[in-house]
């Protein structure tokens, strides 16, 4: 019996290690859950860089949430909704030559919370009219899968 107490308390000890090594395991899935989701709008904003530079305002546009709700605050203020950020980006952007080729540098992406992520970077847009530069803060949500910006505001 005097030596069944220690036997039990080694058990003990052992199943402690393996509760805290599962939380060190979950803590793990949260960090390559950000990798991801880092990944993963990257990726969206290369595409757009790509569509853009190939003049493809629709193909930029499809980083962004197809909605009457997506918000994106410029120098002309508030524009609401896909449609009409589309036709503003027609209107101001109407020929290569305006549009330039354009290159992103993104500083930070941060988690706000769930699946909704800030991203704070520069624009650089060199045109044979003259060059662009400036700065963004852009707001991802997960949607159906897929990463879309939800607000944009760039200035």
């Amino acid at each position: 019996m005097k030596y069944l107490f220690p036997f039990v308390f080694a058990l003990l000890c052992l199943s402690c290690i393996s509760i805290k090594a599962d939380v060190t395991a979950d803590s793990i899935d949260i960090s390559d859950s950000y990798d991801l989701a880092e990944t993963g709008i990257r990726l969206v904003m290369e595409k757009q860089e790509i569509a853009w530079n190939n003049h493809d305002l629709e193909g930029f546009m499809k980083g962004y949430w197809k909605s009457d709700q997506l918000k994106f605050y410029g120098s002309n203020g508030l524009t609401l909704g896909w449609d009409n950020t589309l036709e503003n980006y027609q209107e101001g952007y109407p020929t290569l030559a305006e549009s330039g080729t354009l290159n992103f540098v993104i500083n930070d992406i941060s988690k706000i919370e769930g699946d909704n992520y800030w991203v704070m970077g520069e624009y650089h847009l060199k045109r044979e009219v003259g060059d662009a530069d400036g700065v963004f803060i852009i707001i991802f949500k997960k949607i159906d899968g897929e990463w879309k910006i939800i607000a944009d505001m760039s200035c």
